[in-house]
């Protein structure tokens, strides 16, 4: 009982930091009154993390591509946001990029073709 407690905590403590790291961003976007793609893609990574809270919050589970979407998402970013890259950075980011895509498939195909129950589900 007390663990779901610090865990339950624990999530209201992420949502409230991502909630004022956007308020922070959406605060910053207005100052300068300009929005970029990089200023977006960091609130898609808000609402991301926002969603996975919320998926765990119900299911007591953490879909392992939720993270996934989010590195690509974060990748991507830093592409765009540093660009005096060196090209083998570049490189190395996209190929980052594909590998994550992959990985995300073939966690969706195993979790549709090899499901599996861990018997670690006691939730009600």
């Amino acid at each position: 009982m007390i663990l779901r407690v610090i865990e339950r905590c624990g999530l209201l403590v992420i949502v409230a930091a991502t909630l004022l790291a956007g308020y922070s961003e959406v605060g910053a976007m207005v100052a300068r009154r300009a929005a970029n793609v990089t200023d977006l893609l960091l609130l898609f990574m808000y609402l991301e993390i926002v969603s996975m809270v919320e998926v765990y919050w119900r299911a007591g589970k953490l879909p392992v591509r939720m993270p996934l979407y989010i590195a690509m998402v974060a990748l991507a970013r830093h592409m765009m946001m540093e660009q005096s890259l060196p090209w083998p950075e570049v490189l190395a980011s996209a190929i980052a990029i594909v590998l994550i895509a992959f990985a995300v498939l073939l966690v969706r195909w195993g979790h549709l073709k090899l499901p599996y129950n861990d018997g670690l589900d006691t939730r009600s």
